[in-house]
């Protein structure tokens, strides 16, 4: 899968390329901010009309890493969809198309900023969870052992700017999952706090590649 194998508080992970994380031994397959419905947001707010693919992009992509993994349960980090009518809006083909990938397997949806209730599909809807030694939620706090998203961060390498993992000791920030996600550089104040002096950025892409957090 071309992925970056690490142990982060004692569980083995790894960083896929795709930007989902996959924890073996516990058959868990983690993505973050999704923004399912994004083109669909904009359109509402703004009338800037973005060509409506980002939710079969994104599914498609998921598709790929649980066929890969084949995991016992999945956790959406928060901002799953970019707001609650997106949601609402999910055309029955996408909602199908949830609803196989969940199919057979425990299925986690985080509240995140953009989603902050329920929305009307399967699985559970939590404020944040524990799995063994580790706490998922959508943002990051200064607790230890946490896998939180919302930053989006991003790391330059050879002139071009490609999501990225944040990782420490202490603490990993995902990146966005999304197709139509921006994304906020890793050396910004806002996600640096977070880390210490030997933090790690992983790169998604073709391969995902470990380098040093600026």
């Amino acid at each position: 899968m071309n992925s970056h194998a690490f142990t982060f508080c004692g569980t083995q992970c790894h960083a896929l390329p795709s930007g989902a994380l996959w924890l073996p031994d516990d058959g868990l397959l983690c993505v973050s901010d999704l923004h399912l419905g994004k083109s669909d947001r904009i359109a509402r707010r703004s009338g800037v009309m973005l060509p409506p693919y980002d939710v079969q992009e994104t599914l498609d992509k998921l598709a790929t890493d649980i066929a890969a993994t084949d995991p016992r349960q999945v956790i959406c980090l928060g901002d799953s969809f970019d707001d609650l009518a997106a949601a609402d809006n999910l055309g029955d083909d996408m909602r199908l198309r949830l609803t196989s990938l969940q199919a057979g397997r425990k299925w986690v949806w985080i509240e995140g900023n953009h989603d902050p209730g329920p929305v009307d599909l399967g699985g559970s809807h939590l404020a944040q969870v524990q799995i063994g030694t580790l706490t998922f939620r959508h943002i990051a706090t200064d607790a230890n052992a946490e896998i939180s998203g919302h930053y989006h961060p991003k790391y330059r390498l050879a002139g071009r700017s490609r999501p990225a993992f944040i990782l420490d000791t202490n603490r990993i920030i995902m990146p966005a999952y999304g197709a139509y996600t921006g994304g906020l550089d890793c050396t910004h104040p806002v996600i640096r706090k977070h880390f210490g002096p030997k933090a790690l950025a992983i790169l998604t892409g073709r391969k995902a590649i470990a380098a040093p957090l600026p």
